[in-house]
């Protein structure tokens, strides 16, 4: 199992979020941060702000900042959000046509393990994996 781009970006950017504290900041940094493309964290940013994870100020000096506490941000949530499924196998996606679906016992394997991921993901915030800003070397402008 992998993690989409979109994930990984996201939780990326969350980071940089947590890190800037209350001061606001830009796509722009975070990808010079990143070294990663604007458009792709230009599409992080719409998602995370539409689900109320960050908040968009508007204007000349706007950017972006937390819209909760790195507290009451959880992982597994923000993955639900930005994984397009969970489907590890056949069986587990609509229209399943495995012929031993009625029988296999990989299905109640998979289940659990998949289950166990998103547990563990839950167990952890955003609070727990926040770094300093001057862990993100890429952007000399917040060291």
């Amino acid at each position: 199992m992998r993690l989409t781009n979109f994930s990984d970006y996201t939780l990326r950017m969350l980071m940089f979020a947590a890190s800037a504290g209350d001061q606001l900041f830009t796509i722009e940094e975070t990808a010079r941060a990143f070294g990663v493309s604007k458009t792709h964290l230009n599409k992080v940013a719409n998602t995370l702000t539409r689900a109320g994870y960050l908040v968009a100020v508007r204007g000349r000096s706007g950017g972006l900042k937390l819209g909760r506490r790195p507290e009451d941000i959880r992982i597994g949530d923000v993955i639900r959000l930005t994984e397009p499924d969970f489907a590890l196998v056949e069986c587990f996606a609509t229209g399943n046509q495995c012929t031993i679906t009625r029988c296999c016992k990989l299905s109640t394997m998979l289940h659990d393990a998949l289950s166990s991921f998103q547990s563990t993901l839950d167990r952890y915030t955003l609070a727990d994996i926040a770094l300093m800003p001057t862990d993100f070397l890429g952007d000399k402008s917040r060291a």
